[in-house]
């Protein structure tokens, strides 16, 4: 029986009520996994779950659940990095679970962006989109007309199963890329062969840590804490950032740097370095090729007075700094995601790394150009492993720019896109020139979109699924960053009609095959705990000890170990082995051979001259957890940030409605006063906040990176080098 779709007011589901409606729950306890899920009426149990959000320190968690309900959860003590704690995200995950906003059934619109919903069945989701699927392949030979649009807002390796389906049905069009991280990933490819940082725990033995453009404050609190004990052991702990953030007030020092200019200041630092002969010659010799030529290209063309000019970093700051990261041994750098998101951003994440090895900081303990690292990502990807009827008239997939998106789907004509399935991911909401995006939506027939509370991109869809949280199926997950590896078990049944992303394949293939046999080949019969148990690599059972990949659950967690000291052993993974300061490599994708710095492409004029910012927001991930109750009651309008003098300019004074503009579109907000920003630049952080259509992606331009293609097919997205005008509105 169908009926409209209904938002219920904020409530938290508890007692009598909640125990029946959520009573009956699957999973597996910390002692014995296995056994019957028969519950004693107060009863509390505890579970292992594992955050899957795209965000450093990937927590391992403990789930505390009574009477079928989650109470609490907590961090997993077991793990060193998550001690224990969680940040303020996690501890509102009860709070997502029971949101009353959760997509609770399959439902249908009846025009994209109408806001006119039913509820539908399962089986008549999954026959409305098998008979689309069905319907491009008859027509076009192939199912290229097919879109997917998936990325990071869930990093369970279970979600990976709708590229598996995907690759099951034929070949499709696929969104490459991704807009977190490629530039910098390309430069450490380049230099060292591969994104490997140092254990983050390892920053206790540092003597000086410096945070270059990262706010572990609010993005990766464990990571904080370390940073804190480091400095009570007595390292100097510096932060290179143009905002003032929460992390750099704690800093020792805080250095102020212009946007897209933290290779000039990297540079200026080798500069002195050379002039005072505090480089690592014996490092470079043994461990490098191409230093010759990067320290002749300094000597020649860089002094610190030209980094200062650049930067607007005094100079007696520059020389302190360099002298300082060049004596107080073991010295470690942080390079964050942000500073890498400009038109020069991988130029200058390659100049980063370069002061780091031309000191020798690199492989050994508390050192290191840290940015990020995949190695203990152990799994075998079964999930997205699909192999097609080979049925189709081509013989490839379709990729298109994800930093793109709207562009490059419009742009599509032989074929053309006519179905798009979006999961763990709101590109209404995140991708840059929503205006674009949303014609995108527009021109496709039918859009499918699976996620678990109704944003920008489920109003622009015609089918909304509803997929589990991370308490109501099983997982494994790894991170970017520390080299925990964690398990996830079910802690609560699955709520309402909420499936997981392997069952809606599933789900999918049966109807598929129903309607026409053998039309897709992704499997069927297997249990979640099957696919689960196909995931963890052999290495990583030999590595861990285990015998049964359920092993995980006896502490939730497990570490993988060795990498105290990224390149330790010396042996980095370029073509030469070595560091390469000279990057052949580099050159083939049109880059510079050397670490050299490299102007941003401004889109400034005079008109629209204030550098737009957008860096994340500390109660949200994107379009994720600011919508929930307890992070409304805390803030729940969105602001733009800039500087006393810029606002007397202006006419504005703080509280005042301002329009931000550019040539692609404009948002109207209040303004905040804060020195903590640049005199010359605004900041607007990203979110999503429940019933507000606010959007800073409006005015933010798709400007491609310089680097990203070589690793990741695509190049990064310069977030942070749009300019907008600022009046009173």
């Amino acid at each position: 029986m169908k009926k409209e779709h209904e938002i219920t007011r904020r409530t938290f589901l508890k007692g009598s009520a909640a125990a029946g409606l959520l009573a009956g729950i699957g999973g597996a306890t910390l002692s014995d996994f296995s056994k019957a899920t028969a519950r004693a009426e107060g009863e509390t149990q505890e579970f292992f779950n594992a955050c899957p959000r795209n965000c450093y320190d990937t927590c391992s968690i403990i789930t505390t659940v009574q009477d079928g309900v989650i109470k609490h959860v907590r961090g997993n003590p077991n793990s060193t990095y998550t001690n224990g704690r969680l940040c303020v995200k996690g501890y509102n995950y009860p709070r997502r679970v029971y949101s009353p906003d959760r997509i609770k059934y399959p439902m249908r619109q009846s025009a994209k962006g109408s806001g006119q919903w039913e509820q539908i069945t399962w089986d008549e989701a999954f026959t409305i989109i098998a008979e689309k699927i069905l319907e491009i392949k008859n027509k076009y030979g192939n199912t290229l007309p097919i879109c997917l649009n998936k990325y990071s807002g869930n990093f369970n390796v279970l979600t990976y199963g709708i590229e598996g389906m995907m690759s099951s049905i034929g070949h499709t069009t696929r969104c490459q890329g991704t807009p977190c991280w490629p530039a910098g990933i390309d430069s450490q490819n380049f230099d060292m062969g591969a994104i490997l940082n140092a254990d983050p725990e390892s920053m206790l033995k540092s003597k000086m840590i410096i945070v270059w453009g990262a706010n572990p404050a609010w993005c990766s609190v464990h990571s904080m804490h370390i940073i804190q004990k480091a400095k009570e052991n007595g390292a100097k702990v510096v932060f290179i950032d143009p905002i003032m953030t929460a992390s750099a007030s704690k800093a020792d020092q805080f250095i102020e740097i212009k946007s897209s200019t933290d290779g000039a200041l990297a540079l200026g630092m080798c500069r002195y370095i050379l002039d005072h002969k505090l480089q690592d010659d014996a490092w470079m010799e043994e461990n490098s090729i191409g230093h010759e030529e990067f320290v002749d290209y300094v000597k020649k063309n860089i002094t610190v007075e030209w980094a200062s000019e650049k930067t607007g970093v005094p100079v007696q700051v520059i020389e302190n700094l360099a002298y300082e990261y060049a004596t107080m041994e073991p010295a470690s750098i942080w390079i964050g995601y942000g500073m890498q998101r400009h038109t020069n951003g991988g130029a200058n994440v390659r100049c980063i790394d370069a002061l780091a090895a031309l000191c020798g900081n690199v492989g050994k303990m508390g050192a290191g150009a840290n940015y990020a690292q995949l190695d203990s990502w152990l799994f075998n990807y079964a999930a997205m492993t699909g192999n097609g009827a080979n049925t189709d008239n081509v013989e490839a997939d379709r990729n298109i720019n994800i930093n793109n998106f709207g562009a490059d789907l419009l742009s599509l004509t032989d074929p053309p896109v006519e179905m798009l399935w979006v999961a763990c991911r709101n590109p209404m909401g995140q991708d840059p020139e929503t205006g674009v995006v949303r014609k995108a939506y527009e021109s496709c027939d039918l859009v499918v979109t699976v996620d678990q509370f109704f944003n920008e991109s489920c109003n622009m869809s015609d089918i909304v699924l509803p997929c589990c949280t991370i308490f109501e199926t099983w997982g494994l997950h790894a991170s970017y960053w520390h080299y925990w590896y964690h398990g996830n078990q079910p802690a609560i049944a699955q709520m309402y009609e909420s499936k997981t992303d392997v069952e809606i394949a599933m789900g999918l293939s049966e109807k598929l095959n129903s309607l026409q046999a053998g039309s897709c080949t992704y499997p069927t019969d297997r249990t979640m705990e099957e696919w689960c148990a196909m995931e963890m690599t052999d290495g990583a059972k030999e590595l861990f000890g285990f015998k049964d990949w359920k092993e995980i659950f006896e502490k939730g967690t497990a570490k993988v170990t060795g990498y105290e000291a990224a390149w330790s052993d010396g042996q980095f993974r370029t073509p030469s082995g070595k560091y390469e300061f000279y990057s052949e490599q580099a050159a083939a994708m049109g880059n510079h051979l050397l670490p050299v710095y490299r102007e941003a492409d401004e889109t400034k004029t005079d008109e629209y001259n204030v550098r737009l910012i957008t860096p994340h927001w500390k109660y949200g991930l994107h379009s994720q957890f600011q919508n929930l109750d307890w992070m409304q009651d805390i803030h729940n309008e969105p602001f733009v940030e800039i500087h006393p003098q810029m606002a007397k300019d202006r006419g504005i004074e703080d509280g005042d409605a301002v329009r931000v503009e550019n040539e692609i579109g404009y948002l109207v907000v209040k303004a905040k006063l804060t020195q903590n920003v640049p005199r010359d630049e605004a900041v607007i952080y990203e979110a999503w906040y429940k019933d507000n259509p606010f959007n800073v992606n409006y005015v933010v331009k798709a400007i491609p990176a310089d680097m990203g293609v070589f690793a990741t097919g695509q190049p990064g997205v310069s977030f942070h080098d749009s300019f907008v005008s600022i009046k009173k509105a």
